[in-house]
């Protein structure tokens, strides 16, 4: 079927925090005027302009909710007769989407409060409206204010909105009170010269084989380097394995490093799936990204024809735009997370059929009604979304969204669909505060969460190693003649998957191995890691037919668009939808995962600083990766950065977040292993 032809067919245990307004039957109850709790570090800046236009988007609760989670609990039981017994979209509709009576309820409550009405949903799930912000101060009764956090400034109001009447007990959310927004979770190997990312390469400058561009060994045999000072200064000597190519590598081995498709798909074992015929054909991997990229079809056709895979057409690729038009120029960011994401679910399942549904932009409620619209058309049966925002964000500034986001991945969960969400790229995110918190979308019970790896493979393509995604690093040495950093500086910790521990959501059943009493985050990973990245090509200006870049890219924006193709290839193995992957991916054979335990190297980092008559200074292997959190074995390598300085850049430092054996904050359980994987997920599926 093309694509094109299949549009036609198109909780309890809540954080006390939270508890009173989704335990209470009604998010909208009237609280004390709000001083960041969770986020102290937020500057609170006075009220915004009354004048100003606003939109705000209501969401109305599933329902029946009560009788809506039992039959998803009975989906998802074995040895339950509706066992994988999926609802059609008119099931779903007729006994769990809100009435048309409910719908009805909400609108003259906003009518009512000099409120316009601008768009409700076919199957009454939100409803649209606008005035200025002191009419909407009103209606909800509610201050809205601006405040200023991490150089970020945004509005949001200072207390929870009140819905009065009969409306009140009908409605999940209120949108547009605060205009936070997600973020993309695509990361670029970092210059730490510049602290911005690499340069791509022009792609007419360069014209490897089978697409490839960057060095594909990222890690080769340990080196020793001697860092002089002139006229008899200190002496820096450190020794351990080399991280990337040399700086003056060209074609097909350009620095630092950067995978091709052949190389994933034959180091993560993809081959022996597509010698069965299992590359996604008959499926539809459904992608929900913001802005979009206005070249996202000749970049990709482009990555396609380099790297051996089908063209995209009207036949196999198509554009929705649920939200209304959308367009990204050179500076919108998302063309960036658009390509990555299109062009590697393609790389990964090249027979699977891919619809790009774009938000307007990347507000909660666009991305939101994005992902809604991939489910209730039924485009798809596994959802990629590269993006999220801290849990802690929301539980501080816009709880309900929590809720929304919940009720969205179990109706997908309803149908037999897969939403996949990127766990994110910044750690244990805020430590340095000292709190801790983890992604949602991601943390949802009812999404699948995909965390990161670093990837290693070897000359033959094979697998190496792989360990946690988390990158420290430490300067070793200045630009050329490369006199010794004394003592070397730290740089600390750049970036890694996103996990941990929900600090919302309860331990779902399928976790209940992991002995915890709240949802753990990730389920599953694949690489991440931008020093291990991957290849994409881009038009930088966004103007079509303007000179094409080949960069190298990750973030766990790679990790997730890669396992939801892989989950597309599952669902034609299986003939029939899986359903949401998270709760498949737990007790599998060992064969089906590869285990991502923490590794050390005997060639780790470490040497000397020596400067007559003082003492030699000698730096350990730890030493050179700090900070260290939680870990104590971790991987390290000499790098040589663009500007000819040198560093120890570590792999497997992530954040207080830590890798270890089955199940870890990192790696969920683990990376797939191809047709293994495969088949003892179709043979879980199956058993009764």
């Amino acid at each position: 079927m093309s694509i094109r032809s299949g549009q036609s067919q198109i909780r309890a245990g809540i954080l006390a925090l939270i508890a009173i307004t989704l335990l209470a039957g009604s998010v909208f109850s009237q609280t004390p005027s709000r001083t960041p709790r969770l986020m102290p570090n937020a500057q609170n800046l006075g009220p915004e302009n009354l004048s100003k236009p606003a939109t705000v988007t209501i969401w109305l609760k599933p329902h029946n909710k009560a009788g809506l989670d039992e039959t998803v609990r009975q989906m998802y039981q074995k040895g339950s007769p509706s066992y994988h017994r999926w609802l059609t979209r008119a099931q779903y509709n007729a006994s769990f989407a809100p009435t048309a009576e409910e719908m009805a309820t909400v609108k003259q409550f906003l009518a009512s409060r000099n409120l316009r009405i601008s768009n409700v949903g076919k199957n009454n799930h939100f409803i649209s409206a606008q005035g200025s912000v002191s009419d909407i101060q009103s209606a909800f009764h509610v201050q809205i204010n601006r405040f200023q956090m991490n150089g970020e400034t945004f509005r949001a109001n200072t207390a929870e909105p009140l819905i009065e009447g009969p409306a009140a007990k009908l409605v999940a959310s209120v949108q547009g009170l605060t205009d936070l927004k997600y973020k993309s979770h695509a990361r670029q190997p970092i210059d730490p010269d510049t602290g911005k990312a690499f340069a791509s390469i022009p792609l007419a400058s360069a014209a490897g084989p089978n697409g490839l561009f960057f060095a594909g060994n990222c890690f080769t045999a340990p080196i020793t380097r001697k860092f002089r000072t002139g006229h008899g200064g200190p002496i820096g000597e450190y020794s351990g394995n080399r991280y990337g190519s040399k700086l003056t590598s060209a074609v097909p081995n350009l620095p630092p490093c950067g995978y091709d498709a052949a190389e994933i798909q034959k180091g993560y074992g993809l081959t022996a799936l597509y010698k069965k015929k299992w590359d996604g054909t008959g499926q539809n991997v459904v992608i929900v990204d913001a802005f979009g990229s206005d070249t996202i079809l000749e970049d990709s056709n482009a990555f396609s024809k380099l790297n051996g895979l089908p063209a995209l057409t009207d036949d196999n690729f198509a554009i929705f735009l649920p939200t209304g038009p959308t367009s990204c120029g050179a500076d919108c960011g998302w063309n960036v997370e658009t390509s990555l994401d299109v062009q590697w679910a393609h790389a990964v399942a090249p027979g699977a059929n891919i619809a790009l549904v774009l938000g307007a932009d990347n507000s909660f409620t666009n991305l939101d009604l994005a992902v809604l619209f991939g489910i209730e058309t039924g485009l798809g049966n596994t959802i990629s979304n590269s993006w999220g925002i801290e849990e802690a964000l929301l539980q501080e500034f816009l709880p309900s969204e929590l809720e929304v986001q919940n009720d969205l991945n179990e109706m997908g969960a309803a149908l037999g669909v897969s939403v996949n969400f990127s766990s994110g790229d910044d750690g244990d995110y805020f430590a340095k505060d000292g709190l801790t918190t983890v992604n949602m979308p991601a943390s949802s019970p009812f999404a699948t969460a995909i965390g990161g790896t670093s990837l290693f493979l070897k000359a033959s393509r094979q697998m190496n190693f792989q360990t946690g995604w988390g990158n420290n690093e430490t300067r070793l040495a200045e630009v050329t003649p490369n006199p010794p950093v004394v003592p070397p500086l730290s740089l600390g910790f750049v970036f890694g998957a996103g996990g941990g521990t929900s600090a919302v959501w309860p331990s779902p059943a399928y976790q209940s191995s992991l002995s915890s009493s709240w949802r753990m985050v990730p389920d599953i990973s694949y690489v991440a890691d931008p020093f291990t990245g991957v290849e994409i090509i881009l038009t930088s200006s966004g103007v079509s037919g303007d000179p094409k870049s080949v960069g190298v890219i990750g973030g766990t924006s790679l990790a997730c668009p890669m396992f939801s193709a892989l989950w597309a290839i599952a669902n034609q193995a299986n003939g029939a939808p899986l359903g949401q992957a998270a709760p498949l991916v737990y007790g599998l054979p060992a064969d089906a995962i590869s285990d991502i335990t923490n590794l050390s190297s005997p060639h780790n980092v470490a040497g000397q600083i020596v400067h007559p008559p003082d003492p030699p200074i000698i730096e350990s292997a730890s030493d050179l990766a700090q900070p260290l959190g939680n870990t104590t074995d971790f991987v390290s390598a000499l790098y040589n950065g663009t500007s000819t300085r040198w560093y120890a850049l570590t792999f497997g430092t992530d954040s207080s977040l830590t890798t270890g054996p089955g199940w870890d904050n990192v790696t969920g359980v683990g990376t797939p292993n191809g047709l293994a994987f495969v088949n003892d997920v179709v043979a879980a599926a199956n058993q009764p």
